[in-house]
């Protein structure tokens, strides 16, 4: 079956689009945010991965090229930015303030963490990036000699439970401005949960694009501080 499949260079990349697609349909379907598509895909490739008995390698060799569309993703959100440009212009202390308050408690909740949980030092260098986009995470952890596959996971995790528990969580604390909203899941949950936020409006969208970009330089700013008390 390795052989088989080995041999396709579109194998992986067909089976994580249609696993996707298949997220898409139940999350559309149900209406509910813990079925997100992104977790339903990963689930689906995993069992398909299991019950074939093909390989991570196999599976990695075609399927490696979706990363190539994260940055152009990336930019492609800063379309509802450019249509909520006015709500940006009135909000640039809100903007700065908030994904700074953001940026610095995540870095100290990782040094305590560090501190605390006597956690191997190549595993913070890998994870304290993992609440930027993609774009950002990797460079920062290779710089510091952390692990790319670890901040991939950690990435995911952030993502996937910003999109899902972020707007109810939110919601549950009596934050219902949208730029709060926008700005706070933007921040935390990068690509992933401005996937969520475009869903639930363009101001949503527009605010968690600004903060993705944000926090990226700030993180990039911020983190070669944080590694000196390592």
């Amino acid at each position: 079956m390795n052989e088989f499949f080995s041999e396709s260079l579109l194998f992986g990349f067909t089976l994580s689009v249609a696993a996707y697609a298949v997220g898409v349909a139940i999350q559309q379907k149900f209406k509910k945010a813990f079925l997100s598509p992104l977790i339903i895909a990963m689930f689906l490739i995993i069992l398909i991965l299991k019950v074939f008995k093909i390989d991570y390698e196999t599976y990695d060799y075609g399927a490696k090229y979706i990363t190539y569309f994260i940055q152009p993703a990336t930019v492609c959100l800063a379309i509802p930015l450019y249509k909520q440009f006015e709500v940006l212009k009135k909000n640039p202390a809100t903007v700065v303030v908030s994904v700074l308050a953001g940026c610095i408690a995540h870095l100290l909740i990782m040094l305590g963490s560090f501190y605390w949980l006597q956690l191997d030092e190549t595993i913070i260098r890998s994870l304290i990036s993992k609440s930027v986009t993609l774009a950002f995470a990797l460079p920062i952890t290779e710089e510091l000699g952390g692990i790319g596959a670890i901040t991939i996971i950690g990435l995911t995790i952030a993502g996937i439970l910003g999109a899902v528990v972020g707007p109810g969580l939110l919601k549950a604390c009596k934050i219902t401005d949208p730029v709060a909203q926008g700005l706070g899941i933007g921040a935390s949950s990068h690509g992933v949960g401005c996937g969520r936020l475009v869903e639930l409006g363009e101001v949503y969208a527009a605010m968690g694009t600004v903060a993705v970009s944000v926090a990226g330089i700030l993180t990039v700013l911020l983190v070669n501080i944080a590694v000196m008390w390592l």
